[in-house]
């Protein structure tokens, strides 16, 4: 999950009766298509666990399958753009929340109108970069393999946003006047991009983000503003889209999310919570300590807060009130804990900082692991603390009621250490550990618990998992477009140059980055993030003396924060969403575990062996 929501004009559709439309053989037919989307993007995320499965299994004996790191890294380009247009067809794509909270009426329908035209145009001209960079790679002649083109594998690019920018224009109105008035503004829009100055078109693509355009939309039409402003064929976009998506070890996070998937579509939530309440409910503020450590778990295994705080909500919240928890402290204790786990292995950030970063994804998760500890220590201590008042008896330690509870969740207590395993063992690789970790939670929920089945749940499960990997992938392909530009025009080392200038000390660049990381955490979508403002710290990281992986974790610990900051940090809206309670009341009850996270990235920041110390010790054992 990211730092984003899904606005009313992107949010899921409603499926419709076909008794309730003109056209009901138009709808049937509709749905057919869309469930058989549906089947192909689960198909495609099954190929791409057996894959990596196969190629460990046949490494005992041989060399492996010749080009499976190819085929791979190109199903990941077509789960990402099958993913995206789904996310388009089912209104799902990732935005910001700001235009939710338009009042009703005119200013309203033109919101809805310039963020669907913005979408539509972004869009459009993606499709139109993108067909170019396939003809290009057309004339070349290159081969994926065996013989295949490699040009008709990179059709996944125009085509899925083509397939986007009609489904945006489609959906902008039932009327299909209004469709014809969103395509005319959106052609209207690339005009006005092409002709008027940078700085207007940039303005026009800021307000429609503001009024609900997708966050892709924005960074996308951001990279074709400013390429287009410079004379730089719009191609760059696609090919830098292209080179991220199709990186090596990318398809770690689709995998990774597709495991976490499983885990909270299944009854891994339920078992987990049992065993933490009743390994640590005999203690004072033991759902406190409960809380903090089954959060940081399924964000982990999750990727985010998102998947944590909805399917944790409903089942923690009736925990901590039946333990005596003011509500107040209670609302602030799951909001929070919800971001925990983040800097945990295998979270999906820190494996993209790694990619982004150029640093090794292990040592990143070595990195990460003590600082993840200390803020879920941090976490539930102050939860211990905002339980002090409650004077009635705890219950005894119920040894039958623990050991029931761990044998009923044995399978998924274990997956850290299938998990872990996988990734320090040497003998996968992380994009492989990711699939190990993968097939291990199907096994969990289909055939040992059954919580989920074969026919009917999986390809379910499967779909929503590629829905959400699509609208990351989409963000993080064009970021990477703006990135480059910014990285053109020497903007880090401008950055870099001024900091030497201006900030003489480390320490004090290092307290400025974390008042700014945790602004920008609040409002920009955390992957994002990490494509466009990683690249512009690390030459400043390096010419003070910081390490990467300690500028690193640094760096995804004040993201973390930025959930929690008001006034649209995405736990908060989440926790807001989910327990049906204001914002404000929501802000209010995390502020005080707000500053005590705070403490622990300040500790984060200035004690570095916290970060460098685990990797310096293995790198030490290893011959």
């Amino acid at each position: 999950m990211t730092a984003a929501c899904e606005h009313p004009a992107f949010a899921p559709n409603l499926s419709v009766p076909a008794s309730a439309s003109p056209w009901p053989r138009a709808m049937k037919v509709r749905r057919w298509f869309a469930t058989g989307e549906n089947i192909v993007l689960a198909t495609l995320l099954a190929a791409m666990v057996a894959l990596p499965l196969v190629e460990i299994a046949l490494r005992q004996f041989s060399s492996g399958i010749p080009s499976a790191p190819e085929f791979l890294r190109h199903l990941t380009l077509w789960v990402g753009m099958l993913g995206g247009a789904i996310a388009a067809r089912d209104k799902r794509l990732l935005a910001l929340a700001t235009a939710h909270h338009l009042p009703s009426g005119r200013l309203a329908t033109f919101a809805h109108r310039l963020a669907t035209a913005a979408a539509t145009a972004v869009s459009a001209m993606l499709a139109v970069a993108s067909s170019r960079f396939v003809l290009e790679e057309r004339a070349g002649g290159a081969a994926l393999a065996y013989g295949i083109p490699l040009w008709v594998v990179q059709l996944a690019l125009p085509l899925g946003f083509a397939t986007i920018a009609v489904r945006i224009a489609w959906q902008s109105d039932k009327a299909w006047r209004r469709r014809a008035t969103t395509v005319v503004l959106a052609a209207l829009l690339v005009i006005g991009a092409t002709y008027l100055p940078t700085g207007f078109a940039l303005a026009a693509l800021v307000l429609a983000m503001a009024c609900g355009a997708p966050i892709f939309v924005a960074l996308g039409g951001a990279a074709l503003i400013l390429f287009t402003g410079h004379d730089v064929p719009i191609t760059a976009v696609a090919i830098d889209h292209y080179g991220l998506v199709t990186n090596p070890a990318l398809p770690a996070i689709p995998l990774f999310t597709l495991a976490g998937y499983f885990m909270a579509e299944g009854g891994a939530s339920r078992r987990l919570v049992r065993v933490f309440q009743a390994l640590t409910g005999w203690m004072r503020g033991g759902p406190a300590i409960a809380t903090a450590l089954i959060c940081a778990f399924f964000t982990a295994f999750t990727g985010g807060s998102g998947v944590t705080i909805l399917a944790l909500g409903g089942l923690l919240m009736p925990v901590l009130a039946a333990a005596r928890f003011s509500d107040r402290d209670a609302l602030g204790l799951l909001t929070g804990a919800g971001s925990l786990g983040i800097l945990l292995p295998p979270c999906l950030p820190v494996i993209l900082y790694a990619i982004i970063a150029k640093v090794d994804i292990n040592t990143m998760f070595l990195g990460g692991l003590l600082p993840g500890l200390l803020l879920i220590a941090l976490t539930a201590a102050w939860g211990v603390w905002a339980g002090r008042r409650n004077t009635s008896s705890v219950p005894a330690f119920d040894f039958a009621e623990a050991r029931a509870a761990v044998i009923d969740a044995e399978w998924e207590m274990l997956l850290p250490v299938v998990s872990l395993a996988a990734l320090f063992s040497g003998w996968a690789t992380p994009v492989e550990a990711a699939a190990v970790t993968a097939a291990y939670a199907f096994v969990i929920e289909v055939v040992i618990h059954r919580d989920l089945r074969l026919g009917r749940d999986c390809p379910r499960v499967m779909a929503e998992a590629g829905v959400l990997v699509g609208g990351i992938l989409l963000i993080l392909g064009v970021a990477l477009g703006l990135t480059n530009y910014l990285i053109d025009a020497q903007v880090p080392d401008a950055f870099a140059t001024w900091s030497l200038e201006n900030i003489k000390s480390p320490w004090l660049f290092l307290l400025g980055l974390n008042v700014v990381l945790i602004v920008v955490g609040s409002v920009v979508e955390i992957f994002a993030a990490i494509v466009v403002v990683v690249p512009l710290l690390i030459p400043v990281g390096l010419r003070l003396g910081i390490d990467p992986v300690h500028l690193g974790i640094i760096f995804l610990a004040n993201m973390e924060l930025g959930f929690l900051a008001p006034p649209i940090g995405l736990n908060l809206l989440l926790a807001s969403s989910r327990l049906h309670r204001p914002v404000t009341e929501v802000a209010r009850a995390t502020l005080p575990l707000l500053g005590v996270m705070f403490i622990g990235v300040l500790l984060i920041t200035y004690f570095p062996p916290l970060t460098t110390w685990l990797p310096q010790l293995f790198s030490r054992s290893t011959p």
